[in-house]
Parts: structure tokens; sequence; C-alpha cells
């Protein structure tokens, strides 16, 4: 049976086949809002209960192909540490992580994830609420739309994304824990602002935020410029989230380094297109 976007997502509250709708005209425009001054925006009960249950499903039919890690990373995504580097830079904070990811490219071909990443009617949305365009899917064949697995106590420590732009899809909820923490516009192209990152990773909350997401809201994240992380998981209730990706460039792809740390691999494409950033930013 061929997949409907109608079963997928709220199209009566939220009609993102109709950008010229009135309706969501509206959203579009506090969505951007929220992006502009706080790098993230909530869309509650986004996703169709019907629908969280197929992927809920999907995902934990293949839970043994999920790559799970605690290798400690730093809040660039590197595992390896640099000792030409003064002792106190941010690269060289590492931190406990526990977490893992079903690659994109273990999606079953009917996926119902899949089908919704790759319609146009999301890609159009997206844009429209960041304010930016073009934008693309990710090229990256493992990262591009990946499920996100936390066990109990699962954590995932403070980082910034390798893509631009990033949704976040809860799947299912843990019972206590997995609250989602950032700090908005951080960086920026051409300035890391390392002094502002080291005082969040030394314990300064005064420009953290939380939020708590439930089952079915879709968060849109500008991921690369805002720090974030994921509390420990509490209680016996994974945390399942989809995290599907956008970027400004349609040619990159994760670095090798990164992608054997967080999705225990890496392919031709990632050594092929492994080039400097044009933002000047670190992975």
């Amino acid at each position: 049976m061929e997949k409907n976007l109608s079963k997928i997502v709220d199209l009566e509250k939220y009609p993102i086949h109709d950008l010229q709708s009135h309706k969501i005209k509206k959203i579009i425009e506090k969505c951007k809002a929220e992006l502009e001054n706080d790098s993230c925006s909530v869309i509650p009960n986004f996703i169709l209960p019907n629908s969280l249950a197929v992927m809920r499903k999907e995902l934990e039919q293949q839970l043994d192909e999920v790559y799970m890690s605690k290798e400690s990373i730093n809040a660039y995504l590197y595992a390896k540490d640099d000792p030409s580097l003064p002792k106190d830079h941010p690269k060289r904070i590492f931190m406990n992580r526990y977490n893992g990811y079903l690659n994109s490219d273990c999606f079953a071909k009917n996926s119902e994830m899949k089908f919704l990443y790759e319609t146009e009617e999301l890609l159009k949305f997206v844009s429209a609420c960041l304010g930016i365009s073009p934008i693309y899917r990710w090229a990256d064949p493992l990262a591009c739309h990946a499920y996100n697995v936390m066990e109990p106590d699962g954590i995932l420590p403070w980082h910034f994304d390798s893509c631009e732009f990033t949704l976040s899809l809860v799947i299912q909820k843990p019972e206590q824990g997995g609250i989602f923490e950032y700090c908005p516009n951080i960086r920026e192209p051409g300035n890391e602002r390392f002094d502002e990152v080291k005082k969040v990773l030394d314990g300064d909350r005064s420009k953290v935020k939380q939020l708590e997401l439930k089952p079915g809201d879709l968060q849109i994240f500008k991921g690369r410029f805002t720090m974030h992380r994921v509390t420990k998981i509490i209680g016996k209730t994974s945390r399942y989230m989809c995290i599907p990706a956008y970027v400004l460039d349609p040619w990159r792809v994760n670095t090798p380094e990164h992608s054997k740390a967080i999705y225990g691999k890496v392919l031709p494409i990632h050594i092929e297109r492994n080039k400097v950033r044009s933002d000047g930013l670190a992975d």
C-alpha cells in the first residue's frame, strides 16, 4: 500500500501540504520567530498516534542493528585528545556518553520515517520555518534520518551537530530524565566562542534552557550553532527519537572521525568528502 502523508502528519492541524493556507502561515511565522530568537521551535502533536506506533515498531524490530557506544567525546564529537591545545581548552574536555543509532542505511525501503523525510512537503515546510532557501536533505547515508536510542542510564553530553538544522521527532519518552537542554546560538560561522562554550562545560547554567519533548512533537533546531545535550535516562523505558537532518551544503557529510565515533563505521563518501568546513567551525 502506498504511504500517505495524511496518515503520518496531522494535516488538519498542520497543513504542510499547503503552505499558502492561512493556518500554516501563522504556524510558520511563529516557528520563524522562535528559531530566530531561540534557535529552537516545537510543534506539538505533529505526528499522528498511529504513525508513532508504526515508527516505534519499525525501530524495535531492528534494535539488534543499533550501534551503541559508551565512548567519551568532547563538544565537537571527537573522541581523540589534542595535546597541542591548553589543558583547559573545550576541545580537551571529554564527557561520558552512552547512546546509540539505527543508522539511516539500515532503514527498510518502506520505512514510515524514511518516507516522511523524503517528502517535498516536509522539506519545504522546514525551509519556510527557518526562513532559509534552499536547504537540502543531508547526503550522509548513515546520519540523514537516523533513529536515536537512549537506554536506561543513557546520556548524551554537551555537543554541536555536524549539520546545520535538525528535526527531533519523539517516538517514545522515558519514565524520567531524557530532558533536552540547550544554549541558543552560542557560536556562529567563523566564531567558535570557546570562552562561552567553556563556561557551560564548567557548569555555568545562566544560558541553559530546558525542553521536555513529548511523543508526537516535532522540534526544529539549529544544532550546529547551539550547544545541547540530553540528561540521563532514569527508569526502565528507553528514549526513542528520530533526527532527520537538513544542510546548506548538499555535498557535505560527516568527517570520518565523527562517523566512526557516533555511527560505528566509515564509508568511502566520508573519506572522499573530508574537506575543511566553509563555515570555519569545528565538527
